[in-house]
């Protein structure tokens, strides 16, 4: 699934003429969100009202290709693990003008209670939504 359609201007390339690492993470966690909401329908209006939302506790990237001023990126995502409060999901920026993969980005974000600031449980609703999407990728 495409989360994330974006281009390397030069306002994110460092001296070198290349996209700084910032904003590689920032790309990713914009698709963050797409996938998220693909998934559970969360969106910001959950941390408004429910006061839930996601926090980010694990990343591991992978820097594969150069992306440099001009380039045409798209991110695809997809879910790989459900745990009791987290989940992991599996992040691939292309480079689709030189269709190569320029990064991938390996995730685990927790369930967030953002009263108390801590890790809550997935509930079964959720469960079963992210369950069934982990399904349907694996058909």
């Amino acid at each position: 699934m495409i989360l994330y359609k974006g281009i390397s201007h030069p306002s994110l390339c460092d001296v070198m003429g290349h996209m700084t690492t910032r904003h590689y993470v920032a790309m990713f966690d914009d698709a963050s969100y797409h996938l998220i909401y693909a998934i559970f329908g969360w969106s910001g209006e959950q941390a408004k009202i429910e006061n839930t939302g996601w926090a980010d506790v694990r990343h591991v990237i992978e820097y594969l290709d150069e992306v440099a001023e001009g380039d045409l990126l798209e991110i695809t995502g997809t879910l790989v693990r459900v745990g009791t409060k987290s989940i992991t999901a599996l992040y691939t920026m292309h480079n689709i003008g030189k269709g190569t993969t320029a990064a991938t980005l390996e995730s685990t974000s927790v369930f967030f209670d953002l009263t108390a600031r801590s890790a809550i449980p997935i509930t079964d609703e959720m469960r079963v939504a992210a369950t069934t999407y982990l399904d349907a990728g694996a058909s």
